[in-house]
């Protein structure tokens, strides 16, 4: 029993919170809710529901995974897992403002691609739980990457797409200069790429310096040797970084070859055709 497993040894020690206390929590956010109620923000019901659906939403995982750490069972960790994968790479394709046809599969493919590769990594080289399936350790550390990862994807995707319609002469002209699809649009994949990047390489600049992360924060309140937690958290952003740039560079490679055809032309109208209601009505 290595590592991440230990440290569950340390949680005699950790604080914990009784729900009046997790009140007091609460009624620091209705003072934003107070104030844009003040300022006529017209935030209130944004943070009303935003804080029901976290209180919801954690609450159902804390149930599930009370069950499912109780498990010996892959199938069910699994199972878990395959629908936390399928709500991220869902989730990646609400916060792109333009769409295509297929840009639902190729999100989730993107997501689960990567983030199931570095996670299987990271547990069977790095961590090493007994069992590998361990839900007390798979679980959490891959919600870390679907959670990253998905933000990334959303930005590198968007950026794309917005970028590949302003650019649109420029990519025109490399394609009737005999450049391919992937050659015309490169320029395009790397500034995208590069955006979706900005968000967690901000993060490891100032780790340490501004902020402490979030899983250092969490082992060192239940007790973990702060080396050992800098340890983690060091492996954790490692990895995140790493899930962040292939997931983006799939997803970028497959819509590109979704909005082109064999022959290294572009679909301009497979894109246009599969933007939102909403948007088409405003066009």
């Amino acid at each position: 029993m290595t590592g991440l497993l230990l440290l569950s040894d340390a949680t005699a020690t950790a604080p914990t919170l009784d729900w009046w206390q997790v009140a007091i929590a609460a009624l620091l956010l209705a003072v934003n809710g107070l104030i844009s109620w003040w300022l006529r923000l017209k935030l209130e019901r944004k943070i009303l529901v935003g804080a029901v659906r976290l209180c919801v939403q954690l609450g159902l995982l804390g149930l599930i995974l009370h069950q499912i750490f109780s498990l010996t069972h892959l199938l069910p960790v699994l199972a878990l897992a395959s629908a936390m994968t399928v709500i991220a790479g869902v989730s990646a394709v609400g916060r792109v403002t333009d769409r295509f046809r297929g840009i639902y599969p190729t999100a989730i493919f993107s997501v689960w691609a990567s983030s199931w590769l570095i996670t299987a990594i990271t547990v069977l080289l790095i961590v090493r739980p007994q069992p590998w399936f361990s839900p007390a350790v798979l679980i959490p550390l891959l919600g870390m990457v679907l959670g990253n990862s998905l933000t990334g994807i959303s930005l590198g995707m968007d950026r794309f797409l917005s970028e590949l319609n302003h650019r649109r002469d420029e990519i025109e002209m490399r394609l009737a200069l005999g450049a391919d699809r992937y050659e015309a649009t490169q320029a395009v994949m790397a500034h995208a790429t590069g955006a979706s990047m900005i968000p967690i390489l901000n993060t490891m600049s100032v780790a340490g310096i501004v902020s402490i992360p979030g899983m250092m924060t969490g082992q060192l309140l239940a007790g973990a040797p702060p080396l050992q937690a800098v340890a983690y958290q060091i492996t954790i952003m490692f990895v995140i970084a790493s899930t962040i740039a292939l997931g983006v560079i799939t997803a970028l490679s497959l819509t590109v070859r979704r909005l082109t055809t064999p022959w290294h032309q572009i679909d301009w109208h497979a894109r246009q055709s599969a933007k939102s209601p909403r948007r088409r009505s405003r066009s």
